[in-house]
């Protein structure tokens, strides 16, 4: 049976706050460390979570989240400090010797990564650092790799305004297949496996979609789900830069990921299909017929 550790969550954000829920489900004891006391740490409140106050990349803070802890769930949004905080994780809770399990949230661009590519963006390099340093630490670490998010703006708000304006999925991914998987069923593994994590240590799970499409066949999945005719339109890659992402107000870390993402699109680096989503949880990921139809208000007017 699943012990009743409790599990540190960081990184609460979409997958992290699914995370949490799952967890105090499960009545799992929870705590999760945030940097600001506000209306979402008063929300994990609600759902029966301990909130502390605290920064990844204050070894300090992160000793005092790790204190009577057994398992950590490690995630922060897309930032330049992702290496520096998960050096200092790893060095903390080695010290503490108290964790029976790690779940490092990374990325699947990973798997293809080396120690001196170059064609990758600078976030990207930085979980491959970070998967490096989480396994040098010898700590009990499972990697949990999601290919590039079903709820990413390039698949909902992106693609909604185009949708809306001429019934077109306009987007700068070339010819190139891909497989995106949806936040909930990256949230379910990484809860399956903080429930009871006996048999996952060391493990890397890659997550994606039930299959890989190319833009046209991912068009016909929207018209099926939205009702409507709806057709690819292969953008160039600056003019969607300058059109759609420059207007976001972005930071320019966060603008050279999503970039870099479109690129290895168009080179076909995102053409991977994996079963681990329906093999871990015993449900298969969304199809992105599914997770349309189920937000049709956000494509339509």
């Amino acid at each position: 049976m699943p012990s009743r550790e409790t599990v540190l969550i960081t990184g609460a954000g979409g997958v992290g706050r699914l995370v949490i829920e799952d967890l105090r489900t499960h009545d799992v004891p929870v705590r999760v460390m945030v940097r600001r006391d506000d209306d979402r740490a008063a929300e994990f409140r609600r759902f029966g979570a301990d909130v502390v106050l605290g920064d990844l990349t204050l070894p300090e803070t992160v000793a005092a989240g790790l204190r009577d802890v057994g398992r950590m769930y490690f995630a922060m949004p897309v930032s330049r400090d992702h290496l520096l905080a998960a050096t200092v994780v790893a060095s903390v809770a080695k010290e503490c010797g108290t964790l029976d399990a790690l779940v490092g949230m990374s990325q699947m661009t990973v798997s293809q990564m080396t120690a001196t590519s170059t064609s990758e963006s600078h976030q990207q390099r930085l979980h491959w650092l970070a998967e490096q340093v989480l396994n040098w630490s010898g700590l009990p670490v499972i990697h949990i790799r999601p290919t590039s998010f079903l709820d990413n703006p390039l698949f909902t708000s992106a693609a909604a305004q185009s949708i809306k304006r001429d019934g077109t999925l306009a987007l700068p991914f070339g010819a190139g297949r891909t497989s995106p998987v949806a936040v909930s069923d990256v949230a379910r593994v990484a809860a399956t496996v903080l429930r009871d994590p006996r048999g996952h240590i060391g493990n890397v799970y890659e997550l994606t979609g039930p299959r890989t499409m190319d833009m046209e066949e991912m068009a016909e999945s929207f018209s099926r789900a939205l009702g409507r005719p709806i057709t690819y339109a292969d953008v160039p890659l600056e003019q969607w830069r300058a059109q759609v992402l420059a207007g976001l107000g972005l930071p320019q870390h966060i603008e050279e990921h999503i970039i870099t993402m479109c690129r290895l699109h168009q080179e076909n680096r995102y053409d991977r299909a994996t079963d681990d989503v329906a093999r871990l949880t015993g449900t298969p990921a969304q199809t992105i017929e599914q997770f349309v139809s189920d937000r049709k208000g956000l494509y339509v007017d």
